[in-house]
């Protein structure tokens, strides 16, 4: 399945959560999307509550059905809790980490700004936005693209940067220092109900 390209509000509105990180999109209409609007059924299944979660979570990180359940595989393999591992290893994705540095205002953005070339990982270049980067390891742009306007803006509107990454914003790079822990991942998602869901 291809990465979905809609609107994201629509998502966002269904999910019930700011996928932008703006909170706009529930600002004016905070119910789901649909000729019903807020006169929809409420209460979810214990399945739709589980699928519910891991549609939130992979909307969040702007990952294919593929790539998702490949990671998730791939945490269960790591020593540790196993949907602590899995929210981990998705945000150790490289676009996640530009974004997380304030180098892009979405994720989405980050994932372009990989897509053509202008993210180098400690010095080389990486245009695979799904790169995992590993500890120690340093995040920055290329010289060409260092005066890019669409940086420039989110780099002034960024006033947060996570502990686990360290940012010099006069070289425009920064360090991912260490794995982030699960009270630095984002709160409102319950990771239990998605172990659940794959261990159907």
């Amino acid at each position: 399945m291809a990465r979905y390209t809609g609107s994201s509000w629509k998502i966002s509105r269904r999910l019930g959560i700011s996928l932008s990180g703006t909170g706009k999109e529930l600002e004016k209409r905070p119910y789901a999307p649909g000729q019903h609007g807020p006169n929809q059924r409420k209460k979810l299944s214990e399945y739709g509550l589980q699928l519910q979660e891991k549609q939130k979570l992979r909307h969040m990180y702007g990952v294919t059905e593929r790539q998702f359940r490949n990671l998730f595989v791939k945490a269960g393999k790591l020593p540790g809790v196993y949907g602590e591992n899995f929210m981990i290893l998705l945000e150790s994705r490289l676009d996640n980490l530009v974004y997380r540095l304030g180098l892009a205002r979405t994720r989405r953005a980050a994932r372009q700004l990989v897509n053509h070339g202008h993210i180098v990982v400690d010095g080389s270049r990486v245009d695979i936005p799904s790169y995992s980067v590993k500890p120690g390891q340093t995040i920055g742009l290329r010289e060409k693209s260092r005066n890019l306007d669409v940086v420039k803006e989110a780099i002034e509107v960024n006033n947060f940067v996570p502990d686990y990454l360290t940012f010099d914003a006069d070289k425009l790079e920064g360090t991912f220092t260490r794995l982030p822990e699960r009270s630095e991942l984002p709160a409102e998602i319950n990771e239990t109900l998605i172990v659940e869901f794959y261990s159907r």
